[in-house]
């Protein structure tokens, strides 16, 4: 071979369904590097020593009408063994009662999964069988790699019955769910799903895995058609990669109490985005499932399974249920109504901030929010004008309910404050762009002055909760800084999610009035936060920042980043106050201000039968709006919560301060909108 000759690269692990998903999340690169190192074509050595330790394992297979089943095998530790790592000899006397045996004839494709349930270990492999006789077989390896311990419930095995006798029961076989068949599919925690496709060359590569949830975590349709959430996992795709190419499915239910076992083929369809995705807490896609032949077998098994004390994976915490998604769902279709929330708890958070959780009165959930989102709030009172006001969630998507943390400053924070357990005020949906990704890779750094720490809170909870079902840590920073230690909110809370955070996530605090707080132990920087100290104390990386404060210390951090040449599109800053944030596009110059009109411009206020003439300097159309005795609802008066959207029927309007919150066409924020320049110098609004 030529010296400059090159060594082909080896065919990618991932065939065109696994990939066609991992593009659609921006990760089929990574995962080419990450599948050639990881899955491989022999058993590693703890493999091999892992397989004779199994009472059981887990099969797929293929039968000659094309239908795949997942099956369960036991038999005592030891029936297999690896003699090399190549080979996987497996003594399993044939079980024609199993649909599944059929398929598992010499020189079939199939998959097999090794999984521990009183430890949470798996592994799987894929390869081809090499029989000589009905007493056993080998598997001969093409595909070998190991799992996560994520969403597996710890359950301790027992033999009730010598293994290789079969189940005195026979089969009953069917195509529909009958009652017996719904009861097992809605208590189950646990189910194995098998697939396949037949790669390029004619070799087919079967598949069997697992699934877990909260019990019930599977809903039956009317139709008998299940769906599935599924959840993060390590990005490989197996199954649902099989399903692009090939919709056959296999599942396997087991009522690991009495050793039941319903086995069902059919057709499967995978769900990337939908509303029910969206609703369904944890939820990254949806897949369901058609059954077209159903196999129970009553006391197929030869083991029985304990749950164990506190044996729930500590992934589920992370996911909803299908009655939460139903109610997200109802949730959603009242977006833009006033909705009754009762006050559920009080819990004063500092001297000045003080916390109200909110659940709703209406019988309808919540609708799922982002962190760093904000909640608008309205306030009836008798005789007077409802008083509609926005406040940042501090609680995470995960809570069950909403938070808000109030610093006691102004009328209706007075009121909130005031507020008891029982008492009822109205929210709308959360709305807001200010908000993280928990899960992006590259470090934050969060910064919160004052009650500015509210969505800081609100996104550091979002991380730790995103850490314990990705398994991975957003590396992150805290900043908060407040003027004294009897001020600063969230201290116990703070610390709990840093100590969590297990060295990813790094706090600093800032106090400055310090008085007889010690240094190190009660906070980190005498005076303010500013950019000399984010310099000193983060070392040398690209970071996202997102700030929240008082609009002179937003704006201050805002600058300074961006003359160390951090691009506008990597902070995400929120200020309170009257003033919107300046920002500074990365072309250099300063955003150019849309200009309002320069002429007097006739105002219709449609609803109302109202008009007004608004001139240049009067201010916004917010302003003309209440000088002209109407009252319409707003929450900022900067262009940050979206509370004052109001449709425009005809001409347009402009932003002399640009607003943060998205403005949908034909829409107008007009706390902070003038109108536009225009021909006709006439301005229609829906009010």
């Amino acid at each position: 071979m030529p010296d400059n000759a090159q060594q082909k690269k080896p065919d990618s692990p991932w065939h065109e369904g696994e990939l066609a998903i991992q593009r659609s999340l921006g990760v089929a690169e990574r995962m080419d590097a990450t599948g050639r190192n990881f899955v491989r074509t022999f058993m590693p050595e703890q493999h091999q020593q892992f397989f004779p330790m199994l009472p059981f394992a887990l099969f797929g297979a293929v039968d000659a009408n094309g239908d795949v089943w997942a099956t369960m095998r036991a038999a005592e530790p030891g029936f297999m063994q690896a003699p090399d790592a190549l080979n996987l000899d497996i003594r399993l006397p044939r079980d024609r009662d199993d649909p599944a045996d059929a398929g598992m004839e010499d020189a079939h494709s199939i998959g097999m999964l090794g999984i521990q349930l009183e430890t949470r270990r798996r592994n799987r492999l894929n390869g081809a069988i090499r029989r000589d006789s009905d007493d056993g077989f080998t598997l001969r390896v093409r595909q070998s790699f190991g799992n996560c311990p994520q969403y597996i419930q710890l359950r301790q095995f027992a033999f009730v019955r010598e293994p290789h006798l079969q189940a005195p029961v026979r089969p009953v076989h069917g195509s529909v769910l009958d009652a017996r068949a719904r009861a097992i599919i809605a208590k189950a925690d646990t189910f194995f799903v098998a697939s396949y496709v037949d790669r390029d060359g004619g070799e087919r590569q079967v598949d069997v895995s697992h699934r877990g949830g909260k019990a019930g975590f599977v809903r039956i349709g009317e139709d008998g058609v299940l769906t599935i959430p599924d959840f993060s996992g390590n990005l490989f795709f197996n199954t649902l990669g099989n399903f692009m190419v090939n919709p056959r499915a296999g599942l396997l239910f087991v009522d690991f109490a009495t050793g039941d076992m319903l086995q069902m083929t059919g057709s499967a369809e995978v769900i990337l985005c939908s509303p029910e995705v969206a609703a369904f807490q944890g939820a990254e896609r949806l897949w369901r499932f058609r059954p077209e032949k159903v196999v129970y077998r009553e006391d197929g098994l030869p083991l029985r399974w304990a749950f164990e004390d506190g044996g729930w994976s500590p992934s589920l915490t992370s996911t909803g249920d299908w009655d939460q998604a139903k109610a997200r769902l109802e949730a959603a279709s009242l977006a833009d109504a006033w909705r009754p929330f009762r006050v559920a708890r009080v819990e004063d958070e500092s001297t000045t901030i003080r916390s109200l959780y909110l659940e709703p009165d209406d019988g309808v959930g919540l609708m799922a929010h982002q962190a760093g989102q904000h909640l608008p709030i309205r306030i009836n009172q008798d005789g007077q004008k409802p008083l509609v006001r926005s406040y940042t969630l501090s609680s995470a998507p995960t809570d069950g309910l909403y938070r808000i943390s109030v610093k006691k400053d102004g009328a209706v924070s007075r009121h909130l404050h005031g507020l008891q357990p029982g008492d009822r005020i109205e929210a709308r949906a959360p709305a807001g762009s200010f908000t993280i990704d928990g899960t992006e890779r590259r470090p934050a750094v969060l910064i919160g002055a004052g009650v500015g720490i509210t969505p800081v809170i609100a996104m550091l909870k979002h991380i730790v909760a995103e850490s314990r079902r990705k398994r991975r840590t957003r590396p992150t920073w805290v900043f908060q800084a407040a003027r004294s230690l009897e001020e600063r909110a969230f201290d116990g809370e703070i610390a709990k999610l840093v100590a969590e955070g297990e060295g990813n996530i790094r706090l600093v605090r800032a106090l400055s009035q310090p008085a007889a707080a010690i240094e190190s132990r009660d906070y980190d920087i005498a005076g303010r936060i500013d950019l000399s100290h984010l310099k000193a104390t983060l070392p040398f990386d690209d970071y996202d920042f997102y700030l929240c404060g008082p609009a002179a210390f937003t704006q201050s951090l805002y600058d300074g980043l961006r003359a160390l040449n951090v691009t506008d599109a990597r902070i995400h800053a929120e200020a309170f106050g009257l003033s919107s944030l300046t920002r500074r596009p990365d072309g250099g110059s300063a955003l150019a201000a849309a200009p309002g009109a320069s002429a007097p411009v006739h105002v219709v206020f449609a609803k109302s039968s109202k008009e007004a003439r608004w001139q240049p300097g009067n201010g916004s159309l917010l302003d003309l709006a209440e000088a002209r005795g109407l009252n319409p609802e707003y929450g900022c008066r900067n262009g940050s919560c979206g509370s004052c959207r109001t449709p425009v029927l005809e001409g347009s309007v402009a932003y002399p301060s640009q607003p943060s919150f998205p403005v949908a066409e034909g829409e107008a924020l007009i706390c902070c909108a003038v109108p536009a320049e225009s021909e006709g110098g006439k301005l229609h609004l829906s009010l």
